[in-house]
């Protein structure tokens, strides 16, 4: 049974950084792609930062572009998004996701989530 286990939130004043991880275990296929997802209340889920699998080509939304950065370790099954210059417009809950086809940038598109994990910025 696949699993995906976020990691790493809190709370962090603006300016501050945080690093996600989400542990991913019991596939037995290769992944498309891994993604990073977040909801602030009353919004819908957007896209924040996706990876290629095969080749490891990275995506970032606009907003966060330049500030986080998404990784992996294939040594250890995990999935990172190191987060900086953090802004409270970021306060959200993240979620890791995974895809066995393209999509990169659509919810729908990702077959496994994890539980998510909170991240509140204060100013």
């Amino acid at each position: 049974q696949v699993q995906l286990v976020e990691s790493g939130g809190g709370m962090v004043q603006a300016g501050g950084s945080l690093r996600l991880s989400c542990a991913h275990s019991g596939r037995t296929f290769s992944w498309y792609g891994m993604g990073w997802y977040r909801q602030a209340p009353g919004k819908e889920r957007e896209f924040v930062a996706a990876m290629l699998w095969i080749g490891g080509r990275t995506y970032y939304a606009d907003s966060v572009l330049g500030r986080f950065t998404i990784s992996r370790d294939n040594t250890k099954d995990t999935l990172y998004l190191q987060m900086d210059t953090l802004e409270p417009e970021d306060t959200a809950v993240y979620f890791c996701a995974a895809t066995l086809g393209p999509g990169l940038w659509t919810p729908e598109k990702y077959g496994y989530w994890g539980q998510g994990t909170q991240v509140t910025v204060s100013s």
